[in-house]
């Protein structure tokens, strides 16, 4: 996708900051040890011009933009989940030598203006998944997942395999109805509403769904459109209870080429992540989420992951943000190219 094409859009790239990759100093003798001494910055404007021999298997992308979340009524401070994200993440060790992982920058909001800052984040994910670069999207809110979504279809669409299915943990549909503008909770409906006009149908399942947290409008709505989920008082990391969610999936991974994942940090339970805009006691361990995640990504499906909603501002010691991190390093170990 050539760049000009962004040059009107009402949002702000933002190449990637070494100042967020701090930690601890180790032997040089033994090697890059820990994150902040793997992590490569490439520019996004810059990944045309990587050689062949340099070839990278995966970005980090931030989406800088909680408007989605202030227009849902939620509570601000997703905007700097990213830089938290990033924070964390460079002080875990590393074990991935074999993958080149590169930090690409942000895409920020500007103006209030979500659409443009989605619009943009469209066209890099895009961009990424043509040069056959994993995007891993850090946001920001669950109105990313529009933005990503909308990217991956656009780099495949010219594919002879080109379905793609949608996978999301979290204790909310966001199927909601878009009345004027979308926001962080509308992104799925968005996505099946596109799909319709234009002729199409796109998996959707919802892992973790908590009928406190959803009206029946919402129910209604998932039924009307065939959406499957898995309650969250099934999401339990039993072998009993994971065989049983594994065997639910099986249609919607067999069904697609590819997998896109996404995960809304208030699925877990607030117990693991309490800096989120809308925590619950009753929501999944990460236990769970690793075990499931393990599973997808034996599938060699998935296209592109992200993770949303993490609000540092709400946030305890930072666990949350580490929780975060340490998904991010655990989709890094297990991500393996589509086939």
């Amino acid at each position: 996708m050539e760049r000009r094409d962004n040059e009107s859009i009402n949002a702000e790239y933002r190449p990637a900051e070494k100042g967020y990759w701090e930690g601890r100093k180790s032997n040089p003798d033994m090697g890059k040890q820990y994150w902040h001494q793997q992590i490569e910055f490439v520019n996004w404007d810059e990944l045309n011009q990587q050689s062949d021999d340099s070839k990278i298997d995966i970005a980090i992308l931030g989406y800088v933009c909680d408007e989605g979340v202030r227009r849902n009524r939620g509570r601000m401070g997703a905007h700097e989940g990213p830089k938290a994200i990033r924070d964390r993440l460079a002080k875990l060790p590393i074990h991935f030598e074999s993958k080149r992982v590169i930090d690409a920058g942000n895409i920020v909001c500007s103006d209030d203006d979500m659409e443009a800052c989605q619009a943009l984040f469209s066209y890099a994910i895009s961009d990424l998944i043509k040069q056959k670069i994993f995007p891993i999207g850090i946001g920001g809110g669950h109105d990313m997942s529009y933005a990503h979504f909308m990217g991956i279809r656009d780099a495949v669409k010219e594919n002879p395999k080109r379905k793609v299915g949608i996978i999301n943990f979290d204790a909310h549909f966001d199927l909601r109805p878009v009345e004027g503008r979308g926001n962080s909770g509308t992104p799925f409906n968005q996505i099946i509403s596109e799909c319709h006009e234009k002729g199409g149908l796109v998996d959707y399942y919802a892992i973790g769904i908590q009928q406190q947290s959803n009206t029946k409008e919402l129910f209604d709505i998932a039924k009307r459109e065939h959406i499957n989920y898995s309650i969250n008082y099934d999401c339990e990391s039993s072998a009993m209870e994971m065989e049983s969610l594994k065997n639910k999936l099986a249609p919607i991974i067999a069904n697609n080429d590819y997998l896109y994942i996404t995960i809304d940090m208030d699925g877990f339970s607030s117990a693991y992540a309490p800096g989120v805009s809308a925590p619950s006691p009753l929501g999944f361990t990460p236990y769970f989420v690793f075990k499931l995640l393990s599973f997808l990504f034996a599938t060699k499906k998935v296209i592109a992951f992200d993770i949303a909603e993490l609000n540092p501002s709400l946030d305890r010691d930072m666990h949350t943000a580490s929780l975060a991190a340490k998904i991010v390093d655990f989709v890094v170990l297990n991500y393996e190219s589509p086939t």
